[in-house]
């Protein structure tokens, strides 16, 4: 089934407004009111339709809201979105279809790159979901080979909208920027992707990795919501985890050596 047709069958079961119920709206159009199935759960909160829904309208409006940071959307910044879909993503034609039809709707429309985030944090309560929203925004930044300086701007400011930690920067930067950066850099990044810094304990630290682990797992952070195209990013955090981790660990390693 096409997004087009999970999103129609999720139906109306969100009822709520701001931007991305306005991006929803618009990208299914008048079959959105003849919903066959909630996008809510019993108990609250979004089931995993819902959320999988939210999360390709949320990340499609937000990336045309960064490609028209600098004023306007050129025809260089559609390309390289459809490159990054079919060529990073690998969607369908017919999802290639939909997520530019979600674009071109957000390019218009009177909300920020920040309302759309802020709303997302208060729909989505899953971190992992929320940095994943925040990763792809990277990946689509350096799909050039280069952070402009309007992109970066987004990138600095948007993690307090998602109820992100603003080290999260740091630690993207630092694994999507070709630069190699130094020894003393490196290890900050590290500990930024954790959530930790160098006075967190070895137990805490053990804890904040076991942690992320989880979240990023493929089978948990699916039911959450993240449609199968983008479950190599999820892989790619977890690594990005895992090395943080073993990183921060023999680094401690080596400097309890040389101490002792």
């Amino acid at each position: 089934m096409s997004w087009l047709g999970a999103g129609i069958g999720a139906g109306i079961g969100m009822m709520f407004g701001g931007p991305i119920g306005a991006a929803l709206g618009a990208w299914i159009g008048s079959s959105f009111t003849s919903g066959l199935q909630r996008l809510t759960s019993e108990v609250g909160g979004l089931n995993r339709d819902g959320a999988q829904t939210v999360f390709i309208v949320t990340l499609f409006s937000m990336l045309a809201k960064m490609a028209k940071a600098d004023g306007q959307v050129s025809k260089a910044e559609v390309q390289m979105i459809e490159d990054f879909m079919r060529n990073n993503l690998r969607l369908s034609s017919e999802d290639r279809k939909q997520a530019i039809k979600i674009f071109e709707n957000a390019k218009t429309d009177a909300y920020s790159i920040y309302d759309y985030a802020q709303q997302y944090q208060q729909l989505v309560r899953n971190q992992a979901m929320r940095e994943m929203v925040y990763r792809l925004l990277f990946a689509v930044a350096y799909a050039d080979g280069e952070l402009h300086a309007s992109e970066e701007e987004i990138l600095r400011r948007i993690p307090n909208f998602l109820g992100l930690h603003e080290s999260i920067f740091a630690a993207m930067q630092g694994e999507f920027d070709g630069r190699a950066p130094t020894s003393a850099e490196s290890l900050q990044q590290h500990y930024a992707v954790l959530g930790c810094t160098p006075d967190t304990s070895d137990r805490e630290l053990k804890l904040a990795y076991r942690r992320k682990a989880a979240e990023f797992h493929p089978d948990k952070i699916a039911a959450k919501g993240l449609p199968e195209e983008f479950m190599r990013h999820a892989e790619d955090q977890m690594k990005s985890v895992t090395v943080a981790y073993d990183t921060i660990v023999d680094a401690r390693k080596r400097k309890a050596a040389a101490s002792a």
